[in-house]
């Protein structure tokens, strides 16, 4: 993804949805930190809503990870699935060409954010909650090099389809991955979880397996391992940016 340098210095209100009209008919939102700063390139985190999930309701967990370190953006399945209990409309993430449709709407959302908030190039993290994972597993492989990671929680990696792979090993090579599962949780795929850890390392990711004990399937403790997880990863870098605690 090209450096752009045309950013916004002013601060819109949290949820300033981007146009949608180029985005295949499927809009995007952004949260942004707490005292954004205009001279400093953020982390990018792109998030998955589940089955029946919005961008709006996903987009609810940016401040739990971190309310001073990233810039998010959230994205909207392409399966109407009808509307949820709160009366908000749900999605799903079944599509008959899946990996393109996916990548080219992360590549064409993370271009949009980035001409008008300072994003680094090199920290966009795909953060994919339960059938979410998939989706943001296929868009990872998609655009393999162009992210920096993927984040799955209570989630796997698809599954092969006529033969052809999941991945190829250079699609996961030195990418990042985390597999956060809420062990508690009786529908979690432990077993599935388990095997994509071992497909990823044995491709060359760099892959971290947490477990959580707990019944809630999205816990505090999670949120926390992913901000950690993050920062950890763009500390490493050794880069003139600092992400603050």
């Amino acid at each position: 993804m090209p450096e752009m340098n045309y950013w916004r210095t002013d601060r819109p209100d949290e949820g300033y949805d981007l146009a949608a009209d180029q985005m295949l008919g499927l809009p995007i939102r952004t949260h942004l930190p707490e005292n954004y700063e205009p001279g400093y390139a953020y982390p990018l985190l792109v998030l998955f809503h589940g089955r029946g999930g919005n961008e709006d309701q996903v987009l609810r967990l940016a401040p739990k990870i971190s309310n001073q370190n990233f810039i998010y953006l959230s994205i909207r399945g392409p399966e109407p699935l009808g509307k949820r209990p709160s009366g908000q409309k749900g999605f799903g993430w079944k599509h008959a060409n899946a990996d393109e449709m996916y990548g080219e709407y992360v590549r064409l959302a993370v271009e949009l954010t980035r001409r008008t908030y300072h994003i680094h190039s090199e920290r966009v993290y795909l953060v994919g909650v339960n059938e979410g994972a998939e989706a943001a597993y296929r868009a990872g492989f998609a655009l393999a090099g162009k992210v920096a990671g993927v984040i799955a929680l209570n989630g796997t990696m698809p599954r092969p389809t006529e033969g052809r792979p999941v991945f190829h090993p250079s699609e996961a090579r030195q990418m990042k991955v985390f597999l956060g599962q809420a062990t508690g949780d009786e529908t979690a795929d432990r077993t599935g979880m388990a095997r994509d850890y071992k497909s990823l390392y044995a491709a060359g990711a760099d892959v971290r397996f947490f477990e959580y004990p707990h019944t809630t399937k999205l816990h505090a403790a999670m949120f926390r391992d992913i901000n950690r997880w993050v920062v950890g990863a763009v500390n490493a870098e050794h880069d003139l940016y600092a992400v603050r605690d």
